[in-house]
């Protein structure tokens, strides 16, 4: 299938804008790759320090026999329900490596908060700047430099953009990503969202509510909406860097055992081969020679550094707008093809997004979890459809040998099928064709879509840039006008609302969440009051240089406004009374004030009680420089360029 045009010419001015840093990545990777391998390139005393502690046989396999020695760079730790089956994987890729003459070891871990615990506390403004301390530590855990290549183990929120920003400074290296898969379903995000909404109005009490709760998040595995989380996945399968279709099988199972064992099978160039054969015309990375390309595909798991170019993010970009994914990744997502040298901005994911058909509903576009699609086809039916309708590049190196094109299978165990190793017979994986949608209440091919766009707009005005998520509001609520209401934290928003100050149409700016101002945490704890009150009628919208949840949805909300207010944004500006229009039809943000007034009109300044109190307490102090340093929103609110 030709490549569509808009595709395409999207993809040609990203490369032009990125010729420059894409070319200087390129030729710090090509640095690294001639180098001599693994633990040649250091001396006798480095590496007795790096394998003191291995057992005698993998230290004569590493050190003597010259093995391929794999790192691991984990985000485990027992607080996530996401992140705890990470606890067993390094020894299950150990004994997976030792059957193919190689060495593991965890090079490192990383942090790994959870925002679903710390949503709507102080804790919540460490999050966003999480993930530049997780690509740090990735860097830290893989500059020992003994490595033939990595596996990433992370699943979350900052988790997963970190460890990718990490690896991709590391672009010599293999490296495959390994999930762990969401939890089975319990209570439904929709009786879970309703009993909320009742908690906000004092209709239920702290028990009932904490009883739902709990019937929603209620084992291993990921948290079982269409959020940032899931959205990682959903990601790094379009992109190649998973074992195809990995992303949501459930922890514990047979199947979730052999996919993380194939991975080290995969990084290592031995993985299991499936039906869909060599790639279909790979081509060399832009700014790179074919030679790296060509041997980077076949027999060996391609550098990340070559694999992650324009068209890799592109396919990314287009995957997150079908599925209707997380407003989170306009940040995100920015500063991983920064990592590799890439430079996108918001006019791109509009401009894909005008074309991109919207192939799933999940929650909170809808009322199935990731179980559901899963189970109705899931990231291979969406990929597949992409692919032949010509919304994705096929034409891009991936883990895998098959390319783009393997990751459009169901992964199985073979029933009555082993592959003999070294030590023991193990099952054998098979990819099965996808099929036809098991559920087109969940996913539909590209000809017959949820919607002609992917749902995601880019609103500009006197107000700035944001950005709206439209694939879960209802049609008449694209369009608000209505008097604003200022507030400068969102406890001064749920106090009004307490108070039924907020009973009318009414917009509701909430400023100084930005990055600059107190690290840009989720408000996702605003989503309650505000559906409550678009519940009983009336038209309700929230502006903010803050960000929402990707979980959040069904009330209009502009978001990430940039500039933020604290550098000087034009919501600084704003005073309460003033009508907004926020138009996502049209993709304005307005506020309607004659133009003479709004040009002198004072900007007010973050105050000082808020500054001092946004870098006190819960570690908050450690992070002042990273607020200082942080880019805006739409720079991916990076702290290290």
């Amino acid at each position: 299938m030709k490549l569509n045009p808009n595709v395409a010419a999207v993809t040609q001015r990203i490369a032009q804008r990125s010729q420059a840093t894409r070319s200087a990545y390129l030729a710090q990777v090509r640095t690294a790759l001639r180098r001599p391998p693994g633990a040649q390139r250091l001396g006798c005393a480095n590496v007795a320090h790096a394998f003191a502690a291995l057992p005698g046989n993998d230290k004569l396999r590493v050190v003597e026999q010259r093995a391929p020695n794999i790192g691991i760079v984990t985000a485990y730790n027992d607080m996530l329900s996401a992140h705890a089956p990470f606890q067993r994987y390094p020894d299950l890729i150990k004994d997976e490596a030792r059957k193919h003459a190689a060495t593991v070891q965890v090079a490192g871990g990383v942090p790994a908060m959870c925002d679903g615990v710390t949503q709507g506390t102080p804790s919540m403004e460490l999050s966003l700047f999480s993930r530049d301390v997780i690509a740090m530590s990735t860097a830290i855990a893989l500059s020992h430099d003994v490595f033939a290549g990595a596996l990433m183990l992370g699943v979350c929120d900052k988790i997963v953009p970190g460890l990718l920003i990490g690896a991709l400074q590391f672009g010599h290296l293999p490296t495959v990503f390994v999930p762990a898969g969401p939890m089975t379903s319990g209570l439904s995000n929709g009786e879970k969202s309703k009993v909320r909404e009742q908690a906000a109005q004092g209709l239920v009490g702290r028990a009932e509510l904490l009883a739902a709760e709990s019937a929603a998040y209620h084992s291993a595995g990921t948290c079982t909406f269409y959020g940032t989380a899931n959205s990682n996945q959903m990601l790094l399968e379009a992109m190649g860097l998973h074992v195809p279709g990995t992303a949501f099988i459930n922890p514990g199972s047979e199947m979730r055992d052999e996919l993380t064992r194939e991975a080290l099978r995969t990084v290592l160039g031995k993985q299991t081969l499936s039906a869909a054969g060599p790639p279909q015309g790979a081509k060399a990375p832009s700014g790179g020679s074919a030679a790296h390309a060509v041997a980077s595909v076949g027999a060996i798991c391609p550098p990340i550094g070559l694999l992650v170019d324009e068209r890799c993010i592109v396919n990314a970009m287009v995957a997150l707008l079908a599925t209707g994914g997380s407003t989170n990744h306009l940040i995100h997502w920015v500063a991983v093809a920064r990592a590799a040298g890439i430079v996108i901005d918001w006019n791109d994911f509009s401009d894909l997004s005008d074309v991109v058909p919207l192939l799933s509903r999940v929650y909170p576009n809808g009322s199935a979890d990731v179980n559901q699609f899963q189970a109705a086809g899931g990231p291979g039916f969406v990929i597949r459809e992409l692919l032949d309708a010509g919304f994705m590049h096929a034409d891009v190196l991936t883990v895998r040998a098959g390319g783009l094109r393997e990751y459009t299978g169901v992964p199985m165990v073979a029933a009555d099928t082993t592959e003999k190793s070294e030590e023991k017979s193990t099952p054998a994986l098979v990819w099965q064709a996808v099929g036809a949608s098991k559920d087109e209440a969940v996913v539909r091919p590209a000809s017959r879509p949820f919607s002609a766009s992917g749902g995601l707009k880019l609103l500009t005005g006197n107000l700035g840039r944001s950005v709206i998520k439209i694939s879960a509001v209802p049609d008449d609520r694209h369009v608000i006008e209505a008097p604003c209401r200022v507030f400068d934290s969102q406890e001064a928003l749920h106090a009004a609302f307490t108070a039924g100050e907020l009973n009318r149409d009414l917009i509701c700016v909430v400023r100084w969440q930005g990055p600059r101002a107190n690290g840009m945490p989720e408000l996702h704890k605003l989503t309650p009051p505000l559906a409550v009150l678009q519940g009983k009628g009336f038209r309700v919208a929230l502006v903010t240089d803050g960000r929402m949840s990707g979980a959040s949805g069904k009330v209009p909300a502009a978001i990430h406004v940039s500039p933020e207010a604290a550098t000087g944004g034009p919501l600084a500006k704003v005073r309460d009374g003033d009508v907004i229009r926020l138009d996502a039809s049209a993709g304005s943000l307005q506020v309607l004030v004659p133009e003479f007034e709004w040009a002198i009109r004072e900007a007010a300044t973050l105050p000082a009680t808020l500054r001092q109190a946004n870098g006190l307490g819960m570690g908050r102090e450690l992070f002042a420089n990273l607020r200082r340093n942080a880019r805006s929103a739409e720079e991916g609110a990076c702290s290290w360029l």
